[in-house]
């Protein structure tokens, strides 16, 4: 395919976006196998399609039941999602690792700033007792790029966590706390620090460790405990190679070569055009484009004008998973 994938990462403006998403469109049509079939079947003609919101959405659930895949190259990475035991976990078949490299690097410094002005802890215990964790393998690189001799993982070490965090307030160090929202309710029930300029930021999930909490009184517990005025999120999964983040309030943006959609939960054939109205959120990540750009997962959300969401809970029977799965 004719794409660079600089033009995916270097998209400023709405029509460079639909004809990206048109051309990616097209070879995926094309060259993803249960994505043709799934196209044939609602008997859409892909060279008819002419903007975004008319392409269609593939369900996420494949990504459980077939290899969701639109290249020959080789597969580099399998990336599994988290469940319980007996329970069937998607897998994304990543053979281009660079393109995600790109796509978590652009977004964090586009949200953030470089990786190396910070001291990254991460208490992602639940990550790393399994293999195939995209999240890992990005906080891997964070870490890695970080330098600082403060950054790494803290499994169940709550003391040294609580130890390292009082040395960098001290030190005035910039400093990301990245956690899976179960690990950081554990680490402060026994802990608790004033640090105010800390970024806290919450994956969501309880893995099955903890009753799911109302998302705003999650985040005032852990407001109090740090000592912070916001607490800060990602929206990400297995499925995806992008990733949202939210600076306070469970409200995400998404980089520019990302865009949330939402569809009518009666009819998800139909994408909604109204905002702040709850409807299945479907995933635009052109970062997929050797599997599938055009993803409608299990999360019920709203949308706040451009690129700006929330998630508002999950579909009823649908799999607890690794996304974020706090309920508004």
């Amino acid at each position: 395919m004719n794409i660079n994938t600089g033009q995916i990462f270097s998209i400023t403006n709405e029509q460079e976006f639909n004809d990206l998403a048109l051309k990616i469109f097209l070879y995926q049509a094309e060259n993803c196998d249960i994505y043709r079939q799934y196209i044939s079947y609602l008997k859409v003609t892909p060279s008819e399609i002419k903007n975004y919101n008319d392409i269609p959405f593939l369900p996420i659930s494949f990504f459980k039941s077939h290899s969701v895949i639109s290249s020959n190259k080789p597969v580099e990475i399998a990336f599994s999602s988290s469940g319980t035991t007996g329970q069937i976990t998607s897998k994304h078949l990543v053979q281009d690792l660079s393109i995600y490299e790109k796509s978590y690097n652009k977004a964090f410094e586009l949200f953030y700033g470089k990786a190396d002005d910070y001291c990254v802890l991460a208490l992602l215990p639940s990550y790393l007792e399994r293999e195939g964790s995209s999240l890992i393998y990005m906080v891997d690189d964070l870490l890695k790029q970080s330098a600082h001799p403060k950054s790494g993982y803290f499994l169940h070490n709550h003391e040294e966590l609580y130890q390292t965090l009082g040395e960098l307030k001290s030190s005035k160090q910039k400093t990301i706390l990245i956690g899976v929202t179960y690990a950081l309710l554990d680490f402060t029930a026994q802990y608790q620090i004033d640090f105010p300029e800390l970024t806290v930021m919450e994956t969501g999930g309880m893995k099955g460790k903890r009753k799911e909490m109302v998302r705003a009184e999650l985040h005032q517990l852990l407001c109090a405990a740090f000592g912070v005025k916001s607490i800060h999120s990602e929206y990400g999964m297995t499925e995806l190679l992008s990733q949202g983040y939210s600076k306070g309030n469970g409200v995400f943006e998404c980089p520019p070569w990302m865009k949330i959609l939402l569809r009518d939960t009666s009819d998800p054939l139909t994408i909604l055009s109204t905002s702040h109205t709850t409807g299945g959120i479907n995933v635009i990540d052109l970062a997929n484009i050797n599997s599938c750009s055009f993803i409608a997962t299990q999360d019920l959300g709203k949308i706040y004008g451009e690129n700006r969401f929330e998630i508002m809970g999950r579909f009823d029977n649908a799999d607890v998973r690794g996304c974020n799965l706090l309920v508004q």
